[in-house]
């Protein structure tokens, strides 16, 4: 059963050692290569370093191999998982400042709004080549398993102009999935205290969920506990409950509105929406400065480069630290580690992926990507039919698909019209700006930019090698 598994930007401390962890966990997969590449050799060497160390001390028999020729690692992978940033923290941070000066204010920007339109612009041309690889080299039935955003236009062009089987992942449905958990306990027990010899303990395990829409806007439209539905009675246990209420506001006025529960973060969701930033003295009715996922200004540039700055500084100590255990009782819930686990053992794994369309859910576009839940096996990945989405939830989702649709294909052609129309479609930069004001900060951050946008150099599509194109 040895496979070997490649990880793409493999340089992230936040994805490489918890994936390669997760994957070692697997009884029958202890023998896994991996194969790490990425384009900062500092970053790659320190995560290796890193990983031979946790694998050495976990006395497991698999092997990490690392280099810069991206053509190389791929080489016979079964599994090619993208966990790369295109440009970084300094594109990144162009991405945030330049709307900032036209009054976009992002939390994130990384999936729709203008910082996460530029993510696409910077991130499909690659991930289409590395699609280009993986036919080339990889395994005959390699499986791309993508973590990177704008997650859902990244899948799209993957699996329409890529010519490579591509999925989505995403860690959003398990968070909310804990929240709603959280708070069924909360109003199961009622003035119950936790000593309290009839209190009841509510987990994930016991709460069964239906999600779906798009990445990060996915809806909680079924929630089980004890054989009843709980969706109902969710507003009432988040306004109640002693943290949610004051940190996630947008997501409860939303579920106030619309009647359901979105998966991402207070932070993330009020930026793809058009009503909760778009006045300066609004802002902070909505967000809680706790953390900075609560949806504080450039709160994740922020975060992130804190981190890395954290990691440099402290990789000495972390070399010298106690490794984190292999145990079941350690892997995360990221769901990569169980989509290979199932298809190699046959073990089945229900989780959320996203997918093409193509009928799953009825009332979005049959050419976009949706975030549904599915099932893996070792007959591969297998998505039941949701149905329609609950109106108003289409009608949000919809409009991002708009922009991705937009902003995916502009993209792959590398064409401004189609990049500013997504801009001027955007829910909050609309709100925001005018369409001239749209315009002047497109060209200032493609100018900005310009290093990580090959297609904008020659009009060329980035796509004009793909199968059939």
């Amino acid at each position: 059963m040895k496979i070997k598994v490649a990880i793409i930007g493999a340089g992230s401390i936040g994805f490489t050692c918890t994936l390669l962890q997760d994957i070692l966990t697997v009884p029958g997969l202890e023998d896994t290569t991996f194969s790490f590449t990425d384009i900062n050799e500092k970053n790659l060497d320190m995560i290796t370093r890193l990983a031979e160390r946790y694998v050495k001390a976990n006395k497991k028999p698999a092997g990490i191999v690392a280099c810069t020729d991206r053509r190389q690692a791929l080489e016979g992978a079964d599994y090619v998982i993208n966990v790369s940033r295109v440009g970084g923290l300094d594109a990144f941070k162009l991405d945030i400042d330049i709307p900032l000066n036209y009054g976009v204010n992002q939390c994130v920007g990384d999936t729709i709004c203008a910082g996460g339109i530029m993510y696409g612009q910077r991130s499909i041309p690659q991930v289409l080549a590395f699609c280009r690889d993986i036919r080339d080299v990889a395994g005959e039935n390699a499986l791309f398993l993508n973590y990177a955003n704008p997650n859902a236009m990244n899948t799209w062009a993957a699996n329409k102009y890529g010519g490579v089987r591509t999925i989505g992942l995403c860690h959003g449905v398990q968070n909310g999935h804990q929240q709603i958990a959280e708070v069924i306990e909360l109003l199961a027990n009622g003035d119950r205290k936790p000593e309290h010899p009839e209190y009841v303990k509510v987990t994930q395990k016991d709460v069964y969920i239906v999600c779906a829409g798009i990445n990060h806007q996915t809806w909680y439209i079924k929630v089980l506990y004890n054989g009843q539905d709980w969706t109902g009675r969710l507003l009432e246990g988040f306004e109640k409950h002693p943290e949610y209420s004051k940190t996630e506001k947008v997501r409860i006025d939303i579920l106030r509105r619309f009647g359901y529960y979105s998966t991402e973060s207070n932070g993330h969701l009020s930026e793809y929406l058009p009503w909760y930033r778009k006045r300066p003295e609004e802002i902070t009715k909505w967000i809680d400065l706790s953390s900075w996922i609560h949806g504080e200004p450039g709160g994740y540039l922020r975060f992130c480069s804190e981190r890395r700055n954290w990691f440099e500084t402290e990789f000495p100590k972390l070399m010298k630290d106690d490794p984190p255990e292999f145990t079941p009782e350690n892997r995360s819930q990221e769901h990569g580690s169980y989509i290979i686990e199932a298809i190699e053992t046959g073990r089945v794994y229900r989780g959320h992926f996203n997918v093409m369309n193509d009928g799953i859910i009825s009332n979005l576009p049959e050419e976009c990507v949706v975030e549904v839940p599915g099932y893996a096996d070792r007959n591969g990945i297998n998505i039941p039919a949701i149905g329609n989405l609950p109106s108003g939830c289409a009608a949000i989702c919809s409009s991002s698909v708009s922009v991705q649709r937009l902003a995916m294909e502009a993209a792959v052609q590398g064409d401004v019209t189609l990049l500013k129309q997504a801009m001027m479609m955007d829910p909050l930069v609309g709100a925001v700006c005018t369409t001239p004001e749209i315009s002047r900060m497109t060209d200032e951050m493609l100018t900005a930019q310009e290093q990580w946008l090959p297609q904008y150099h020659n009009g060329k599509a980035a796509a004009g090698n793909s199968p059939g194109k």
